[in-house]
């Protein structure tokens, strides 16, 4: 089903370097994990009703309401760096 080919592929593709050992390791463990769903394959779903959800799922937001914002003040208190009224973070991105 699953051979060391489609495990060095998957690995080259996610750019990760394996070992001859780590790649026969995976090999068997992909094939148990292929064994295991086929498995599940056997079993009788023929009255089960598919689902996306294990549980009943109901909206759990509120109704979007213009409210009064925070105080800008109250915002800022605990910030380590702050200037003309705005957070101020390291810079992340280089030019």
């Amino acid at each position: 089903m699953i051979d060391k080919k489609d495990v060095e592929y998957s690995a080259d593709l996610a750019h990760l370097k394996l070992s001859e050992e780590e790649k026969d390791l995976y090999t068997e463990q992909i094939a148990k994990i292929f064994d295991y769903v086929e498995k599940l394959n056997e079993l009788d779903t023929e009255d089960v009703v598919p689902t996306a959800y294990t549980v009943p799922m109901k909206n759990v937001m509120r109704e979007d309401e213009v409210e009064e914002s925070l105080d800008r003040e109250k915002s800022l208190a605990n910030a380590p760096d702050k200037k003309d009224g705005q957070f101020r973070v390291p810079k992340i991105m280089s030019e």
